[in-house]
């Protein structure tokens, strides 16, 4: 049987292979783990570094983190911070600027701070990933065989990171896209569609485990008041305030969204009836006796009904708890208004 032989690729043709595996990550994948591991996969098989890493600059900490490491010393580097223009590649993120380490013993850059205790540098390449005079992270490489490094091969790396600095970028907007789908554009908090998102995985989880989970539906009370006497901007930036307050008054696995209008929801994580009525209580006595500051010189105050229901004393359908924690707040404003009313108890005006 005949056998067709292999191809011998040319230089010119392993380029073009590269250029082609890195082009089609980053068409294929959105998460950006994903990519970083394919470009720098395509560069460890051309370069092939004994370790090499990517790190990417956090712009609000001023610093890098380790993003992509490979070789010896993973578990070394996989907390480690590097802050801009400290060692070799926090040098290179603040500069901006290639080094390259043929003879890398006694460098100052690598004296400060290297890939780790228990590896020996002999050469080092270093280079930025940068878009719009920006420095978004670094990439290092050990150990190569630097002696084949022409100005063609590093030309070549350039583009590779021109490539990484795409899939970052890219990552972050569609990032920044996301976010807005999910987020009120007011008050920053989770918007309805979310809402059925995170209420679909909790129940989920919920038949799997069996733990219980709380909603909290929150009505602002005479709220068109305040948009007659202050205007719509005030209005908003009354919501704005009180979403943030709400927010700070749950925990962090819990999740906060304006449904509507002056309507907020809190969905509570793993909590039962009578630790979900707590909460809204505390809620509600909270930002009842609490004053928003809108502007320089203005200060409103709001009250709210609330109205609470759980899974699965109430409901074992996400619509239908969200109607029941809707109907035991209805009650409220049918009643005395300023109040917190659970599914199947009483209410006692407070």
């Amino acid at each position: 049987m005949w056998t067709k032989p292999a191809l011998a690729l040319t230089p010119k043709m392993r380029d073009l292979l590269v250029f082609h595996n890195v082009a089609r990550a980053l068409t294929s994948e959105l998460d950006l783990d994903s990519i970083l591991h394919a470009i720098m996969l395509q560069m460890e098989q051309y370069f092939q570094p004994e370790q090499w890493s990517l790190l990417i600059v956090d712009e609000a900490r001023q610093d890098l983190f380790y993003a992509v490491v490979v070789g010896h010393t993973e578990a070394d580097l996989r907390n480690v911070r590097v802050p801009l223009g400290h060692g070799l590649a926090g040098w290179v993120a603040k500069r901006g600027e290639t080094v390259i380490i043929p003879e890398a013993a006694d460098h100052p850059h690598l004296m400060q701070t290297g890939p780790g205790p228990r590896f020996r540098i002999r050469s080092a390449v270093c280079m930025p990933l940068r878009s719009h005079q920006r420095t978004l992270g670094v990439i290092q490489l050990f150990n190569c065989h630097l002696e084949s490094f022409s100005d063609d091969v590093v030309s070549f790396l350039h583009l590779l990171c021109d490539y990484a600095a795409i899939a970052i970028e890219n990552a972050g907007a569609v990032e920044r896209i996301q976010q807005l789908t999910i987020t009120d554009d007011c008050t920053g908090l989770f918007n309805q569609r979310q809402l059925y998102v995170l209420l679909g995985k909790e129940s989920e989880n919920a038949r799997l485990t069996g733990a219980p989970f709380g909603l909290i539906f929150i009505d602002l009370d005479h709220f068109k008041t305040v948009n007659d006497a202050h205007g719509h901007l005030i209005g908003s930036r009354l919501l704005a305030e009180f979403g943030h307050a709400l927010r700070s008054l749950v925990q962090s696995v819990d999740s906060v969204f304006r449904y509507g209008g002056d309507e907020f929801v809190v969905l509570l994580h793993n909590t039962d009836k009578d630790e979900a009525g707590r909460v809204a209580r505390h809620i509600h006595e909270t930002l009842r006796n609490r004053s928003f500051r809108v502007t320089e010189n203005l200060e409103l105050s709001i009250r709210a009904s609330y109205g609470v229901a759980t899974w699965p004393d109430d409901a074992e359908d996400i619509h239908e708890l969200i109607l029941r924690a809707d109907t035991a707040m209805y009650r409220v404003k049918a009643s005395t208004r300023d109040d917190v009313a659970v599914a199947g108890e009483s209410l006692h005006p407070g």
